[in-house]
């Protein structure tokens, strides 16, 4: 959880909010709450479920969007914090976009309409 609460709050720019006994951060980000849970085993309300970040970073469930004004200027600023783009910005005509992975390979989209 480390690397990624590093991630959040320097990279993306996001506030501690709370922590929860070393398996649960609280952030705010873009005015709203966002949550980082540590990896962990199945529980009473997810008997066959576990919590755990993918090896594969080129195979992903789901992406997060955060829409922007600049694509190209929070691109350059998310990059000098040190997030790694899979490629520059995109213009596909009607939204201009890139993608970067979170330390457990969350793929997180910025996009601009």
């Amino acid at each position: 959880m480390k690397k990624s609460k590093h991630f959040y709050m320097d990279i993306l720019g996001a506030e501690l909010f709370r922590e929860y006994a070393g398996t649960s951060t609280v952030l705010k980000f873009l005015g709203n709450w966002f949550l980082l849970v540590t990896e962990g085993g199945p529980t009473d309300d997810k008997p066959d479920i576990s919590f755990r970040p993918s090896d594969d970073k080129k195979n992903v469930d789901h992406a997060f969007t955060i829409r922007v004004k600049d694509c190209q200027g929070s691109y350059e600023t998310l990059k000098e914090r040190g997030a790694e783009f899979i490629t520059p910005p995109c213009d596909w005509g009607a939204e201009i976009r890139c993608f970067f992975q979170d330390p457990d390979g969350n793929l997180f989209e910025i996009s601009q309409a």
